[in-house]
């Protein structure tokens, strides 16, 4: 009797804790979807994108493959992702938030064959054009 209480006790504390946990990459979805600006600290080049989900800027170098991912750290203003594109490379993204339209992007890792690293400022300037 006593060992059953025990363990029911052990599945309850074990339990607890994940039911209060908040959705993977929450900080991601609160960012404000649209037209974003991406500014290369290094270079200077600015790319506009639109992004109706903002995961997306997880796998700017990967944006139309589909990855597997590995949250490393899930933060609420800080989030480091590295992910796995079978035969086309893979990458490790980290984002910092400022606000909801401005983040700090390090990514880092290997697009068709050949190294990428950058670090770029992300602003959302509008919505998307349809």
């Amino acid at each position: 009797m006593r060992i059953a209480v025990a363990a029911a006790g052990m599945l309850v504390a074990l339990a607890a804790p994940s039911a209060a946990q908040r959705p993977a990459l929450a900080m991601l979805g609160q960012l404000e979807a649209g037209r974003w600006e991406l500014r290369n600290r290094d270079t200077g080049s600015v790319e506009r994108l639109c992004l109706p989900d903002t995961r997306r800027l997880i796998q700017l170098r990967h944006p139309a493959d589909s990855c597997e991912r590995l949250v490393v750290d899930d933060g609420a203003s800080e989030v480091t992702v590295q992910y796995t594109c079978r035969g086309r490379g893979y990458g490790r993204t980290h984002i910092r938030r400022e606000t909801n339209r401005l983040v700090q992007i390090d990514s880092q890792g290997i697009a068709d064959g050949l190294p990428f690293s950058f670090a770029a400022e992300a602003r959302k300037v509008g919505d998307c054009a349809t």
